[in-house]
């Protein structure tokens, strides 16, 4: 395990950050605004009224995996329960039994290439259903989307693996907002643009580690088990994401729950054996602590909802249960890190405050991947 005071060295040293990025992770994540930007001209010139002009769907079904599952699960946090249309989430290539001309669905893919993208569009457009790609440029998907008469939106060859979170939900956003379901303001690329190139300047590799927050807070995980609470669905797919971002760039693992289903899972853990053994001993030397420790990761969304039910004995809403494994957190003294809580206004929307969120998670990974040096000698 890399001691601390290397890892910010390293950190702090643009040339061994460089030196340690073949694949490009650093500058693809600061400019995930850019990718917002145009990612969303691309889309309006794919031509949407294509299949928004005939009207409300029945339902969304989204062909994808990874980035592009998390990105559906962003959606459909965004439109909550109350949706007038369902949307399914399914990794190819095959397509639900039930899908029918009433839907949509969207193949969201970084490569446009692959069983699972190209399958699901050529039964679309053999059942005769609505149909959005989202792919590289002259990738097989592009062209079963032309067959189909479809929009496709053409993503450049520069996009790098593991960084294309918004080039996928872009175009979701757009679709959602264009067929009415989500208020133009509430989907507006610039808003969400502008979030993410202010987190870019401030978790950007130039800064610091002392007021950097993603460096802050890849130091904290270096060696540390995350334990990610996500506060509601929204919280929760950006969890998703910061799991499979730290295992794939980081090699580390880490176990996220959504809350309030998942709170007596969560709290369990943080009371559990892999608790500090001599919890009560707050003063005690944490650097003699044997292996990695527990870290719990709270990911907060003030817009998660209130109560589900009336007269329940455990917690009812996703806010009550944070507090209960915050609680739970400082009995057993497990440390906590709040993801990206500073600088956050309760005037900024939804998406914004997601963005930022998942800015610097991002960074914080490629952080941690670039201290622990997991990227060289890696294949794209």
């Amino acid at each position: 395990m890399i001691p601390p005071e290397i890892a910010e060295e390293v950190l702090d040293d643009l040339e061994v950050m460089r030196a340690r990025d073949p694949h490009g992770l650093l500058p693809a994540v600061a400019g995930a605004g850019a990718q917002v930007r145009e990612t969303a001209r691309l889309t309006r010139e794919a031509g949407l009224e294509r299949i928004t002009g005939g009207g409300r769907p029945r339902g969304l079904v989204i062909v994808a995996r990874r980035e592009g599952a998390v990105a559906a699960s962003v959606l459909r946090a965004l439109l909550g329960p109350a949706s007038p249309v369902t949307v399914d989430v399914v990794p190819g290539p095959a397509l639900p039994v039930w899908t029918g001309p009433s839907d949509v669905v969207v193949v969201a893919t970084r490569t446009g290439e692959g069983a699972y993208a190209v399958a699901p569009a050529y039964e679309a457009a053999r059942r005769g259903v609505s149909l959005l790609g989202i792919g590289a440029e002259d990738a097989p998907l592009a062209a079963a989307c032309s067959i189909a008469r479809a929009p496709y939106v053409s993503l450049p060859t520069s996009r790098v693996r593991h960084t294309t979170l918004w080039s996928l939900l872009t175009p979701m956003l757009l679709l959602a907002s264009d067929l009415g379901l989500l208020p133009g303001d509430v989907a507006d690329p610039e808003t969400t643009a502008v979030a993410l190139d202010a987190t870019a300047q401030e978790c950007g590799p130039a800064a610091q580690t002392f007021r950097n927050p993603a460096k802050t807070l890849a130091l904290e995980l270096l060696d540390s088990l995350p334990v990610i609470a996500a506060e509601g669905p929204l919280a929760a797919a950006a969890a998703t994401r910061i799991a499979d971002q730290l295992a794939t760039l980081a090699g580390l693992p880490a176990t996220d729950f959504r809350l309030p289903d998942q709170r007596v899972a969560a709290c369990s853990v943080l009371g559990g054996p892999l608790a500090p053994a001599d919890a009560d001993d707050f003063f005690r030397d944490r650097a003699d602590d044997p292996g990695r420790r527990l870290r719990l990761l709270t990911i907060r969304d003030a817009g998660a909802g209130g109560h589900d039910g009336a007269g329940e004995r455990e917690p009812r809403s996703a806010g009550e249960a944070m507090e209960q494994v915050l609680r739970t957190a400082a009995t057993h003294n497990v440390p906590v890190s709040g993801l990206a809580e500073r600088g956050q206004a309760e005037s900024d929307g939804r998406l914004p405050r997601l963005a930022r969120q998942l800015a610097v998670a991002d960074f914080s990974a490629v952080y941690l991947a670039l201290a622990l040096d997991t990227q060289r000698g890696q294949s794209r």
